[in-house]
């Protein structure tokens, strides 16, 4: 009788589980359209898709071809360093000269001897598809803090982009590595924590200089916070890393190592080229035109600046004041106002960068779910939407890019342009409206 009691009580938890797992279940498939279309179920959406990339990726490793491209180049850059060689003018791999700040090569230093000096290839897809992973995780955790985002957009993100799982576990490039970086700085912004966020951005552009492109965006969300005299410390640390980074190469030749890690004229190859195809070559490799496009981007900057993020009445010059002695009260910044500051800021310099590389997909490629759907209008229904994002990721996988392929990839930016223009901003306009708003 003991016996069968204890049978009954080791029964009964598990029964309950049952229960509630079926209760669960039948729950989730009565709100399964709500499943797709709420926010709120995010992260739930979010275990599933990771569950699911890890058969893709393992799949896609396993199945696809491996193509070398930068790979061993990297590993020769590094190797030279290993050997003793600190002149960054002296460092070269079979692609050209190493054009990276002192953080790749730490990083890619280590994926050197976890891969047996770089030879065991399967070892190095198998890194970055935890990379991958850690970088689905870290984005679908801005997502959850934003709650703007469909979850039925997510699987367009994660499973349907050839490309970008090409980047990572196919081609070994260095720009991912980048971008988890970036986004785990995002992620330490969101949770307030500033100077660690600083320091993972700094991070970030040390293993490549695209993270630069977010740097506008967070320059005026650490001004807006703090003001002039409390933002000076947050960029010392990004400064300070990246002198504490470079110093064995900076001691060495300090002009070689800032002129080849640093080098904002470096000169693209017309036949790479994916968003300018259309041109002609010597109109893509003139001076002018290149001057031309940086001037529209900090014209877009400033004006998104002065327009659609500092909207409280007081003049831009308020932004250098501490915050305690504005005339508008200061606010805690929302999940959205900071994302939307930074992937806007990041989407700018990526649709008038003077050209984009295949791997240069990873720069934007998860923000833009947030860019396409964060700002609601009328005129842009779902179906657009995922019709933007179905042809930049045909322009992306065209191979080589076509005059087409460029234009339909810049027609999508100007229709994203657009939207974050005309769309309701996360920055208030007055204080007041913020509270009605709440």
């Amino acid at each position: 009788m003991a016996a069968g009691m204890r049978k009954r009580g080791r029964a009964g938890p598990a029964a309950r589980a049952v229960g509630l797992c079926g209760q669960w279940l039948r729950r989730a498939w009565q709100e399964r359209r709500l499943l797709l279309l709420e926010p709120r179920y995010t992260l739930l959406v979010a275990a599933c898709l990771c569950l699911a990339e890890v058969g893709i990726t393992f799949w896609v490793i396993h199945r696809v071809a491996y193509t070398e491209i930068d790979w061993k180049a990297y590993m020769a850059e590094v190797e030279g360093v290993i050997n003793g060689t600190y002149d960054y003018t002296q460092l070269r791999g079979d692609t050209g000269p190493l054009v990276y700040p002192a953080g790749f090569v730490y990083i890619f230093m280590g994926l050197y001897y976890a891969t047996g000096r770089g030879t065991d290839i399967r070892m190095a897809q198998h890194i970055f598809a935890v990379l991958y992973l850690a970088t689905l995780l870290l984005v679908f955790l801005i997502y959850h803090q934003t709650c703007k985002v469909p979850p039925f957009v997510f699987f367009f993100m994660c499973c349907a982009s050839y490309r970008v799982h090409s980047i990572f576990v196919l081609r070994l490039f260095n720009d991912p590595v980048a971008m988890v970086l970036l986004f785990l700085s995002i992620n330490l912004l969101l949770a307030q924590r500033w100077s660690w966020g600083c320091c993972c951005f700094s991070l970030a552009v040390s293993v490549k200089m695209n993270v630069l492109l977010f740097a506008p965006g967070l320059l005026f969300l650490l001004l807006m916070q703090f003001g002039l005299r409390g933002a000076f410390p947050k960029l010392g640390i990004c400064a300070v890393l990246q002198v504490v980074l470079g110093l064995p190469f900076l001691l060495e030749n300090p002009v070689g190592y800032v002129s080849r890690s640093f080098d904002l004229g470096r000169q693209f190859l017309f036949r790479w080229t994916v968003n300018w195809r259309f041109l002609p070559e010597a109109l893509f490799l003139h001076r002018a035109f290149h001057l031309a496009l940086l001037t529209v981007h900090l014209t877009l900057l400033l004006l998104f600046a002065l327009c659609r993020w500092h909207r409280t009445g007081e003049s831009i010059l308020s932004l250098l004041k501490d915050p305690s002695k504005r005339k508008v009260p200061p606010q805690p910044l929302t999940p959205n106002q900071i994302v939307s500051a930074l992937f806007t800021s990041n989407f700018i310099g990526i649709c008038f960068s003077r050209s984009l590389h295949y791997q240069f997909y990873v720069w934007y490629f998860h923000t833009l779910p947030y860019l396409l759907w964060a700002t609601p209008a009328r005129w842009l229904t779902h179906l657009l939407r995922l019709l933007v994002l179905g042809l930049i990721e045909l322009s992306w996988n065209t191979y080589p890019s076509t005059s087409c392929s460029s234009g339909a990839l810049h027609m999508c930016h100007a229709v994203i342009l657009l939207q974050l223009w005309l769309g309701p901003q996360p920055f208030p306009r007055t204080i007041q409206h913020s509270k009605k708003a709440h």
